[in-house]
């Protein structure tokens, strides 16, 4: 099987996905290490027996839904390629928001003093995209930082120190919690970022009933401490919990800059408010769909 036929096969197999191109593209590019102009240059070139087969393999597995970045184990998130498996969810253009406004809120205490040592928290980081972009900027700027991730499953933080280990030029800063919010976590921030559960129940199971296996743990935000359903249908059960936890774990001035997506924004902001925080503000993403809330203690 030659890359084109590659091309065509994955094309006419891939009917139910709405990008079936890309989709085998991307697959291709995984398996041969040739990027979109050297597949199109080189599309008469003979894929090995084991190439071939990991490629069929991988179209049958994405007819299932199983999402692409599952199959090839690589998502691109704000020019960092991470590394993720169905223990996370796989970051999404959108998020990209929330580290942009965590590194405004960051150069703004740099501004006030340039020695600064901000402590940084990635509360629910799944794959750490959140944070371990924030902690790669900074060290490119040559900042100083400590960055704690902290996540209740186990296996997300192993994700999140494999790709802080991948890309960043160094972890000695860095530290990876397993916590129930901030249950473990004692000491207190500058700056927490956070995208937590905020699906409603009932869209978070209907999401995942198109195969795309990401965990519902990362999905559902009506659940209870111990993680059962709460019986609200809202996304809001534990943002309820988090918000006033964030206060309590944040210093003087802290920011706490927390994604809620398009279902409960509004609702979020004035959780923010509830819980002692001023300059409430909602930011929107590049669809002009309301996406994150920031607030300073």
């Amino acid at each position: 099987m030659t890359v084109q036929q590659a091309k065509s096969y994955g094309k006419s197999n891939l009917t139910l996905s709405p990008t079936p191109l890309l989709d085998t593209e991307v697959i291709l590019q995984h398996i041969t290490g040739f990027d979109k102009t050297h597949l199109l240059l080189n599309r008469d070139t003979e894929l090995s027996e084991e190439q071939e087969q990991f490629f069929i393999n991988a179209i049958e597995k994405r007819k299932t839904g199983f999402p692409v970045a599952y199959i090839t184990g690589h998502k691109e998130f704000f020019d960092f390629d991470f590394y993720v498996t169905p223990d996370v969810l796989i970051p999404k253009p959108d998020t990209e928001l929330l580290v942009e406004l965590a590194l405004d809120a960051l150069e703004d205490k740099f501004r006030a003093n340039q020695n600064a040592i901000p402590t940084i928290c990635d509360m629910c980081s799944g794959s750490g995209c959140v944070g371990l972009s924030i902690a790669k900027k900074l060290q490119e700027a040559a900042h100083s930082f400590t960055l704690t991730c902290a996540d209740i499953s186990e296996k997300a933080l192993s994700v999140a120190q494999k790709n802080a280990s991948r890309l960043c030029a160094s972890t000695d800063s860095m530290h990876f919690v397993q916590s129930n919010l901030f249950e473990n976590i004692p000491h207190s921030f500058d700056l927490i970022a956070t995208n937590p559960p905020y699906v409603p129940h009932e869209e978070s199971i209907e999401l995942l009933k198109d195969g795309r296996s990401e965990p519902l743990l990362a999905l559902d935000g009506d659940v209870t401490e111990t993680g059962e359903f709460s019986g609200t249908n809202d996304g809001l059960s534990l943002i309820r919990r988090l918000v006033p936890q964030c206060y309590e774990h944040l210093n003087r001035n802290g920011v706490l800059i927390m994604e809620t997506g398009e279902y409960n924004t509004q609702e979020t902001s004035e959780l923010f408010k509830s819980a002692g925080f001023r300059t409430v503000r909602i930011e929107y993403d590049l669809n002009e769909m309301m996406r994150d809330v920031i607030g300073i203690k």
